[in-house]
């Protein structure tokens, strides 16, 4: 079906209560994040909770970049709270920026999971390039006008995606 396209690999209520270490012990070594709305609300800076999040994730063994579509303006300084590499302007979801990533890492499709809180972009590019995708709730709903929109189109996918693997 078409709108399998989207559908993410898995759903959780935020990116901090990922079971990463148990994704560590199947394999996984690189971990993708979007920014706005996946880690805190949208253009807001690195909290203490997302510098302790990538603290631990760096002490388990994972390799981090953050991709993100917007400017480094935004991105710099959010990567460098969490000690992250990061990826402005990545043009999500064409699959070159998270084949980057994966090269920043040293990882490949198989041992990369993506985190984020949009299907269209985060999530569509996660899986045209092969890489496990986790569709995170947004974290705040104040959000601009297009991703509004998104978000809207974004329910009817879901809407399927629910009904197919309701259990």
């Amino acid at each position: 079906m078409l709108l399998d396209t989207f559908y993410p690999d898995c759903e959780a209520d935020s990116a901090y209560n990922l079971p990463y270490e148990k994704l560590y012990e199947l394999g996984y070594r690189g971990i993708l994040f979007d920014i706005d709305n996946t880690l805190v609300p949208h253009g807001a800076p690195a909290t203490k909770k997302a510098v302790a999040l990538f603290d631990r994730l760096h002490s388990i063994g994972f390799e981090t970049v953050l991709i993100s579509n917007n400017k480094e303006p935004r991105v710099k300084p959010f990567a460098d709270a969490v000690n992250s590499a990061y990826l402005y302007k990545a043009n999500k979801p064409s699959k070159k920026g998270y084949e980057k990533a994966m090269r920043i890492m040293r990882t490949k499709p198989g041992t990369t999971i993506f985190v984020g809180d949009q299907l269209f972009t985060d999530v569509w590019g996660a899986k045209r390039t092969g890489i496990f995708s986790y569709l995170t709730k947004p974290i705040h709903p104040k959000e601009e006008i297009q991703i509004v929109l998104k978000r809207k189109l974004e329910a009817i996918v879901l809407f399927f995606y629910h009904r197919k693997f309701r259990h």
